[in-house]
């Protein structure tokens, strides 16, 4: 695993996901699990149509290592690491109000976990939208299908923003699907048919879920589409609220399990 502080940006060398990282200009932190997964992006959105973090302070800024890292439980054969992201200098002339932005990751044998956390360091509220971008690289788009959003209400991105209700049983891929999932479940599970694997997505403090997979609409930007799919972890819809010097953290960790996923019931075996 490799941590470069000058994007924030960790990965590990193997990735599927080959042209995904070039498309996207809004890479601000890569951290990959093999050829399991990869944590593409972090991003922060201030006020309900504020300017982008994405592109300013989390992508061009310098990271630095924690001196104080959080102190979890883990096993010997976990690695961690705390990296923390503060605007400084014309960033402060760019941004409205001043904040501390931390990321604690945990990378294990099929296994990441990260827990990111904003602190309000001005003297006015601070409100923003938050996501975690993962790529999870899988066998063949149309043999994925993702569990745990049946019956939710989405806004379709293809469709500016309409809302509607997920009337199927699982999430299949047979086209371009960009949508939001609101308020959606702490556990969601992608399954690999093609590869009896299953990617299990917990979550606390982020409500939604955005999925995409843009199939052959952009051919020439992404080819290996049918290899890769967008899962996020995001407070979309309703912005977070942060009062003066008032703290708030997420979770997300990402699990690689062994299993055709019958009935709802994982096999613990891990990958």
């Amino acid at each position: 695993m490799v941590v470069k502080l000058s994007h924030g940006r960790m990965n590990e060398e193997r990735n599927n996901c080959s042209e995904v990282p070039r498309l996207l200009q809004n890479l601000q932190m890569q951290i990959g699990a093999g050829y399991l997964f990869q944590f593409h992006s972090l991003s922060m959105q201030l006020g309900a149509t504020g300017q982008v973090l994405q592109h300013g302070l989390v992508r061009q800024n310098l990271w630095s290592l924690v001196s104080s890292p959080l102190h979890l439980p883990s096993s010997g054969s976990q690695s961690s690491i705390d990296l923390i992201c503060q605007p400084v200098g014309k960033d402060l002339k760019t941004w409205p109000c001043s904040f501390e932005l931390r990321l604690h990751v945990s990378l294990g044998p099929g296994r990441l976990k990260l827990i990111p956390s904003v602190r309000n360091t001005d003297n006015k509220s601070l409100s923003f939208k938050f996501g975690l971008r993962n790529y999870l690289s899988v066998s063949d788009i149309s043999e994925v299908r993702i569990e745990g959003l049946e019956t939710l209400d989405y806004l379709d991105l293809l469709l500016q923003r309409q809302r509607f209700t997920e009337q199927t049983d699982a999430i299949t891929f047979d086209g371009e699907v960009h949508r939001v999932y609101l308020s959606s479940p702490p556990k969601i599970a992608i399954i690999d048919h093609e590869k009896k694997r299953t990617f299990v997505l917990r979550k606390e403090g982020l409500l939604d879920t955005v999925v995409w997979n843009p199939w052959d609409k952009i051919p020439k930007a992404i080819s290996d589409y049918k290899i890769m799919m967008l899962v996020d972890s995001a407070a979309f819809e309703k912005p977070i609220e942060l009062k003066p010097h008032q703290e708030w953290k997420c979770c997300q960790e990402i699990v690689a399990v062994s299993s055709s996923y019958c009935s709802g019931q994982l096999d613990p075996q891990m990958v």
